[in-house]
């Protein structure tokens, strides 16, 4: 039992290193801003709880994608800093997977203006 409970603190304090790492890079911090400004703008904006609910989570998305990129970049990184067609093609990839978020939630997020 002692040694569950270790685990899960242990896993804790990863997943804080990991969120203290994810706050020094530039993208993520933008993506928090950006989540601020369409937050600020949704509490003035009369949406129905569901479509808040679908915003939150499209968001929620963007900041997975970003962390999962950048995981992908610091391993490629560790691997060697020359240049190689497959770390291109991994960082590429990882970059495509924040762009697809961020359109989704743009989409998301511009919707319900549009059908109105």
């Amino acid at each position: 039992m002692r040694q569950k409970i270790l685990s899960i603190i242990n896993a804790y304090l990863y997943s804080i290193s990991g969120m203290k790492y994810l706050l020094k890079e530039r993208a993520f911090l933008q993506e928090l801003i950006l989540g601020c400004v369409i937050f600020s703008i949704e509490f003035f904006r009369s949406s129905t709880p569901i479509i808040r609910i679908y915003l939150f989570s499209s968001y929620v998305i963007v900041l997975i994608a970003e962390a999962l990129n950048t995981a992908i970049e610091a391993a490629i990184n560790r691997i060697s800093l020359e240049k190689h067609e497959l770390s291109k093609q991994a960082k590429d990839i990882g970059s495509a997977a924040v762009f697809i978020a961020l359109t989704h939630l743009g989409i998301v997020w511009l919707l319900p203006w549009l059908i109105r």
